[in-house]
């Protein structure tokens, strides 16, 4: 990741830029995390990049019926997440959108990094709320501006959610990102941004080819692979989890029959 010129977001500055919204979601984090420790876990609890919910939901089902484990799924931005494992949230596996936030938790010795696997990537497309927008080259700066006329970008936050930090990257390493940030809509996760262009709140969005999956939002490009860094979801247990069921759980999203499912839903192989 560090060659990538147009990647210098650091996690300490993503923190920063968290902190600004952190006030917003406390009360509901804090509700939360009150009513998971106040109840005994029964249940193998997961904490997933929200781009993944619909691929988790259709695992977990599929888990529970060959094992017999039931799973608690909590999707949020790999952020929140990552942060809420540090606070001490009761998460057995956390899975991240962008290997920096799965680095950042590791590095504070949150996982356990032998169990540490990256299970699936994605790509990056911009979408529009239109169905006849057409396609657009996303290296030309009229054309995305034409597009978007006095409306917003919806996007990830740009220093935080992992579609956002990966949005900038690519807008800047195409040379648009200066004429279009001051457009830019910024959401707590990716999936706030698709609800932003669904809804027509926003004519434009820079999310995952997944999103576009369980969405009503019409791609209109796809960015080069070679303007980002390469999307890759890491998967990992906890260092505070003693669950047995975690390591089938692990095993079980590295198989065919997992790898199917993602893929159907939107997301792509990697290459080993």
């Amino acid at each position: 990741m560090g060659s990538w010129a147009c990647y210098p977001v650091t996690i300490s500055a993503a923190i920063c830029e968290m902190s600004r919204r952190w006030t917003q979601i406390l009360c509901c984090v804090g509700v939360a995390f009150a009513c998971l420790l106040s109840t005994p876990s029964i249940a193998t609890t997961v904490f997933a990049a929200a781009s993944l919910k619909e691929a988790f939901e259709e695992i977990a089902t599929d888990f529970s019926a060959a094992t017999g484990a039931e799973l608690t799924l909590s999707f949020a931005s790999s952020s929140i997440l990552a942060r809420q494992i540090e606070f001490g949230a009761p998460a057995d596996v956390f899975v991240s959108a962008n290997v920096a936030w799965m680095d950042w938790l590791e590095d504070r010795g949150h996982i356990q990094s032998k169990t540490r696997t990256d299970l699936i990537g994605n790509r990056l497309v911009m979408v529009a709320h239109r169905a006849d927008t057409g396609l657009i080259s996303l290296s030309d700066a009229p054309a995305i501006e034409t597009l978007l006329g006095d409306g917003r970008l919806a996007m990830g936050l740009v220093a935080a959610v992992p579609a956002g930090i990966y949005g900038k990257a690519a807008l800047a390493k195409l040379g648009v990102w200066r004429e279009l940030e001051d457009q830019v809509a910024q959401t707590d996760n990716v999936r706030a941004a698709v609800m932003l262009v669904a809804t027509g709140e926003a004519p434009l969005g820079i999310v995952y080819a997944s999103d576009v999956v369980a969405s009503e939002v019409h791609v209109v490009g796809t960015f080069p692979a070679e303007s980002h860094a390469p999307i890759v979801y890491p998967v990992a247990a906890t260092k505070a989890t003693e669950d047995p069921v975690v390591g089938q759980l692990l095993s079980f999203l590295n198989t065919e029959a997992a790898r199917d499912i993602f893929v159907r839903h939107g997301f792509t192989p990697l290459q080993h």
